[in-house]
């Protein structure tokens, strides 16, 4: 006879083995892809993004009147006609004096202006900072008028000092915003501790902080050159004498309602075009590490 004793004293079932899952699709991983998977679209991109490069290097290094789709025999007749006869000499040496006024007046501000919003409290910093993010919505084309009357009132119509001033207040905001974020990444307490030193705010800020936003100024003078150089509008409205004006307007003047000089046309966009890549080529790793760590913190 069976107890109650024994029924409490009896060992409890022991629980179930989980059942085995069920079998799945398994994601291959990267190095099991094949390779033509990843070269094939790759390669497409690729043709697709070098096709306009070969087509302004063909146009630009074969003779006037060649349907050739080879570029040979090669000449050098349009870089000499854009270069002498259009004055693509002068247009260059002016895009490059304004580009790098625009970069060191750019970068300076810009250095000020990020370390306030970055080290100090003050009442409309909230209000600041918001409203130079809305001016980022702001069109290049509504500020022409204003400044137009500007330069006219200062007599600076027709001068290299213009243009450099409209493109580095249009290049401000974001500058100012990338600067700030570069510096709120270097701690405060390297400052702190150049201060018991001995050191003022100023050295303090010369000695440890600026070689550590060496990526930062990089990447925000770069990006004033770059656009300063490309920009059309502001030197097509404040300059007016040929001889002032800058390569984006000397494009322009190539191309008239009757007719276009591809050849002339298709070398000067090479001599616009390699200053910036090879500008590119050489900051490409300040350049990337500095928009990286600049986006870290806000």
């Amino acid at each position: 006879m069976i107890t109650k004793e024994a029924v409490t004293a009896a060992p409890a079932p022991a629980p179930a083995a989980p059942a085995p899952p069920r079998p799945g699709k398994k994601r291959p991983a990267w190095d099991e892809v094949p390779r033509w998977q990843i070269y094939l679209p790759l390669g497409i991109y690729l043709v697709f993004t070098l096709i306009p490069f070969y087509w302004i290097l063909l146009f630009a290094l074969r003779p006037a009147g060649s349907t050739s789709l080879v570029p040979w025999p090669m000449t050098t007749e349009h870089f000499e006609k854009v270069w002498t006869d259009r004055g693509f000499g002068t247009y260059f040496q002016n895009s490059v004096y304004v580009g790098l006024a625009t970069l060191v007046m750019t970068t300076l501000v810009a250095l000020a202006g990020g370390y306030a919003l970055a080290r100090f409290d003050f009442r409309i910093k909230r209000v600041f900072m918001l409203a130079l993010l809305c001016s980022q919505f702001v069109p290049g084309a509504l500020l022409l008028v204003p400044l137009f009357e500007i330069f006219a009132g200062l007599q600076m119509i027709n001068s290299l000092g213009s243009v450099i001033i409209a493109e580095t207040v249009f290049q401000l905001p974001l500058s100012i915003i990338l600067i700030s974020n570069f510096i709120k990444n270097v701690p405060y307490s390297l400052e702190e501790a150049a201060w018991v030193d001995g050191c003022g705010r100023f050295r303090a800020f010369r000695i440890v902080v600026l070689p550590l936003l060496r990526p930062g100024l990089i990447a925000v003078g770069s990006f004033a050159f770059v656009h300063s150089w490309n920009h059309f509008l502001f030197a097509l409205m404040f300059l007016n004498n040929q001889h002032k004006q800058t390569i984006p307007v000397g494009l322009n003047s190539l191309m008239s309602a009757d007719s276009v000089d591809l050849g002339a046309l298709a070398a000067g966009g090479i001599v616009a075009a390699v200053p910036v890549v090879i500008v590119f080529a050489f900051i490409q790793k300040w350049l990337i590490t500095g928009f990286s760590a600049g986006a870290v913190k806000g």
